[in-house]
C-alpha cells in the first residue's frame, strides 16, 4: 500500500524527470514539437466559421448545459463554432466502425492480417470514413444552429447553397486537419497524437468552466473540489 511519504516523494521524482528530458537533445525537440503542434490546434480553434451570429451562439449556450458540457471536450472550440469545432470525434468514429465491421466482412479480415501493409491499407479506410461521418456530423449541427438563429440559411439550394457548403468543407477541414497534427505528434514527437489532441482540449477549457461555475458565484468549496479533478484528469 502506498504511504503519504512514498506519494509526496513521487512528485520531486516526476519533476526531476521533466527536467532531465529536457537535457536530451532528441527528446526535448520532440517534446516541443508536440507542443507546437498543439499550440497550433488551440490557434485553429479559435477561427470561427462562416455565418456564425456569435451574439445568438453565446445566447445558445448560456441556456443549454449539456452543450456547456460538451463545450469542454473541444477546449471552446464549439462555443465558438470554429472549423474545428468536431474535433477528431469523426475520426474516432471511422475508427470504432472499422473495428465493427472488420470481423464481419471477409475482405476486411484480409487485409488486417497483411501486416504492416494491411494497417496502412486499414488506416486509409478509417481516413476516407471520416469525411462522411464529418459532412453527416457537421450538417446536423448547422441544421440545430440554424434552428436556434445562429446561422441565417442551411440547405443545397438558392441563397443557403454557397454558405453551406462553405461551412461543411470548412468543418470538413477542420477535422481532417486535427488528425494530420495528430498523427504528426504520434509519428515525430511523444504519445499518441489524437489523445493528446482531445486532452489539450480538456485542459483547455477548464479554466474557463471553472471561472463561470465557480469564481462568479464564490463557490470556495465547489473550486477545490474542481481543482482536485483538475489535477486528477491531468495526472
Amino acid at each position: 500500500m502506498m504511504t503519504a511519504e512514498t506519494q509526496g516523494g513521487r512528485f520531486p521524482r516526476l519533476l526531476q524527470a521533466a527536467i532531465d528530458a529536457f537535457s536530451l537533445p532528441d527528446l526535448r525537440a520532440k517534446i516541443l514539437f508536440t507542443l507546437a503542434l498543439l499550440a497550433l490546434y488551440r490557434f485553429a480553434s479559435h477561427i470561427p466559421l462562416p455565418g456564425i451570429d456569435q451574439d445568438q451562439l453565446d445566447v445558445l449556450f448560456d441556456s443549454n448545459q449539456l452543450l456547456g458540457f460538451l463545450d469542454l471536450f473541444s477546449g471552446g472550440a464549439l462555443s465558438r463554432m470554429s472549423i474545428v469545432a468536431l474535433g477528431v470525434f469523426p475520426y474516432i468514429t471511422a475508427s470504432i466502425v472499422m473495428q465493427l465491421l472488420t470481423p464481419v466482412i471477409p475482405a476486411l479480415q484480409e487485409i488486417s492480417r497483411e501486416g504492416e501493409s494491411g494497417r496502412a491499407k486499414m488506416n486509409r479506410f478509417v481516413h476516407w470514413l471520416t469525411v462522411p461521418i464529418a459532412l453527416a456530423q457537421g450538417y446536423g449541427q448547422l441544421v440545430l444552429l440554424q434552428q436556434s438563429n445562429v446561422v441565417a440559411f442551411v440547405g443545397f439550394s438558392g441563397d443557403a447553397l454557397l454558405p453551406t457548403l462553405a461551412a461543411l468543407i470548412s468543418i470538413v477541414a477542420g477535422t481532417l486537419f486535427l488528425v494530420w497534427l495528430g498523427e504528426l505528434i504520434t509519428e515525430k514527437g511523444i504519445g499518441n497524437g489524437i489523445s493528446l489532441i482531445i486532452f489539450a482540449g480538456i485542459v483547455a477549457g477548464f479554466p474557463g468552466l471553472l471561472a463561470a461555475g465557480f469564481l462568479d458565484r464564490d463557490n470556495f468549496l465547489g473550486i477545490g473540489f474542481f481543482a482536485i479533478i483538475g489535477v486528477l484528469i491531468i495526472a
